[in-house]
């Protein structure tokens, strides 16, 4: 009798082990339980610990409650100066209502609530980094732009049931095309500014070189100048020993020219003269001219008694002894003053002699 009692209640309390297991859930500290009955929310457990359910008839929904992550694919976006910038992006967020998570997503859970957050992530992006220039997005202090961002999408995902925590920048570049662009325009920037710092150096090296040809020319210029002065002087000096010299005696300059003619004329190198030898040219051939000579005398000037007792003074000049020249430019200075030059004193052999004055017979008493 009591084997065939134990044989009935082994059945019975399998039915109620199941029945009892199948009662109770179990809320684990990371999740959040929904208790479904029929597809309507009937009881919310939030807290960690043993719950119990209808069996059966009531279906146990959990969801992750810890902070997820949701990593954004690479987007190009175009901020306020029209530079497209490739973004990576990385938001954080948690489920807050539980039951209106549900009827956002559905049976779809956490993958299908991911899919309908990323695009509300990638909208406060372009949004918020199309408002501003790419500087500020190239910058390094990017934390307003990013509070920004995490407040669009916090807004535009309450409607799911959760909280976009936080959003993060992770890569903020150019695209390649833009890359190659930008490093073209910077090599050519700096080549620009090379080729000014090029043309400024020619600039100043120019200058440099202008200054150095402009002194030469106004130095040989002024060489130039008073080698003139001084051969101009020099040769008004000749002229004027010339006419002293030929001016005492009018035979010696004929005599003198004559012979230059006879120099020049007389030359092995120089055609054949066919001329009549008993002509004026031939004159000083047949005689030198010495009976015809009559220097002119030049008078001295009167001087002073003065002057005659400092001439006596100063005695005479040692043989050989160079006279300083006395003749002067237009001026009234010495040859070669202006130029900075002193011209070298005659010999006394060319010097003017000193003339006698001429002796008056004294008058007789007749």
């Amino acid at each position: 009798m009591n084997r065939a009692i134990s044989l009935l209640a082994l059945p019975f309390l399998v039915v109620v082990a199941v029945l009892v297991i199948s009662a109770l859930y179990i809320v684990d500290v990371r999740e959040k339980a929904l208790v479904l009955r029929f597809g309507e929310v009937v009881e919310v457990r939030e807290e960690p610990g043993l719950g119990i359910k209808v069996p059966f008839l009531d279906n146990v929904v959990k969801y992750d409650a810890r902070i997820l992550g949701l990593p954004t694919p690479p987007m190009e976006v175009t901020p306020l100066d029209d530079r497209r910038l490739v973004v990576d992006a990385f938001a954080r967020w948690q489920i807050t209502d539980v039951v209106q998570f549900r009827r956002a997503v559905g049976a779809g859970g956490i993958e299908f609530a991911q899919r309908r957050l990323e695009p509300i992530v990638t909208n406060a992006i372009r949004q918020v980094l199309g408002s501003v220039p790419s500087t500020t997005v190239l910058s390094d202090d990017r934390t307003p732009l990013m509070n920004r961002i995490r407040d669009l999408a916090r807004d535009d995902a309450r409607d799911l049931g959760i909280r976009v925590i936080d959003v993060r920048l992770t890569r903020t570049d150019l695209p390649e095309q833009n890359l190659t662009a930008t490093y073209a325009r910077m090599r050519a920037e700096r080549e620009r500014e090379a080729a000014d710092e090029i043309a400024r150096g020619g600039e100043a090296a120019q200058r440099v070189r202008a200054a150095a040809d402009r002194t030469v020319v106004e130095l040989t210029s002024e060489a130039r100048k008073r080698a003139e002065v001084v051969r101009g002087e020099a040769d008004a000096r000749r002229n004027a020993i010339y006419a002293e010299a030929f001016g005492r005696d009018p035979e010696f300059f004929a005599f003198t020219r004559s012979m230059t003619s006879y120099e020049r004329a007389l030359k092995g190198e120089n055609s054949s003269l066919v001329i009549q030898p008993q002509g004026e040219f031939f004159d000083y051939l047949r005689n030198d001219g010495a009976d015809r000579a009559n220097p002119v005398p030049v008078p001295r000037p009167a001087s002073t008694p003065a002057a005659s007792d400092e001439t006596e003074t100063q005695g005479a000049l040692a043989p050989g002894e160079a006279v300083a020249p006395t003749e002067t430019n237009r001026e009234g200075e010495p040859l070669g003053a202006g130029a900075g030059v002193t011209l070298t004193p005659l010999p006394e052999s060319l010097a003017s002699p000193p003339q006698e004055e001429p002796v008056v017979p004294p008058a007789s008493a007749d």
